[in-house]
């Protein structure tokens, strides 16, 4: 039977899957951080580096070994910021497609971007004080 954790009151996780979930934080981090240090937009590195494809694939594989535990809420939280993403990211370079829609698009793929970042840190600091991601 699994430890509970007095904090958050569920099943204590093992500590590799523990640095698993900050190695994908990283992976993710890294992919935005080369749309900032590069020509592209942060949500298009992000979405489409390798580094953040592995991993949301790592999340889906790994996910069942985190359910019950604080990290599921930080493995939901990795996937549905990737796939978010996406969505926003599609529509924003649609816009980007008309002339009209330049306007916005530009500035919806800006905001998707540190909206990106955003969760990133946010769920990296959340997850370095051992604490679940609100639903």
């Amino acid at each position: 039977m699994a430890d509970i954790d007095a904090a958050t009151r569920t099943a204590a996780p093992p500590e590799s899957l523990v640095r698993l979930t900050h190695v994908v934080y990283g992976l993710h981090a890294f992919s935005a951080v080369m749309g900032v240090l590069g020509p592209a937009f942060i949500v298009t590195a992000f979405l489409t580096g390798w580094p953040s494809i592995i991993g949301v694939i790592i999340n889906y594989v790994k996910r069942g070994d985190a359910r019950g535990t604080y990290l599921d809420s930080h493995f939901g939280w990795q996937i549905r910021t990737f796939w978010y993403a996406l969505l926003w990211a599609a529509i924003g370079l649609l816009l980007i497609a008309t002339v009209f829609g330049m306007v916005i698009g530009v500035p919806l793929l800006v905001v998707v971007g540190l909206w990106v970042l955003y969760r990133i840190v946010r769920g990296w600091i959340t997850l370095n004080d051992g604490q679940p991601m609100p639903v």
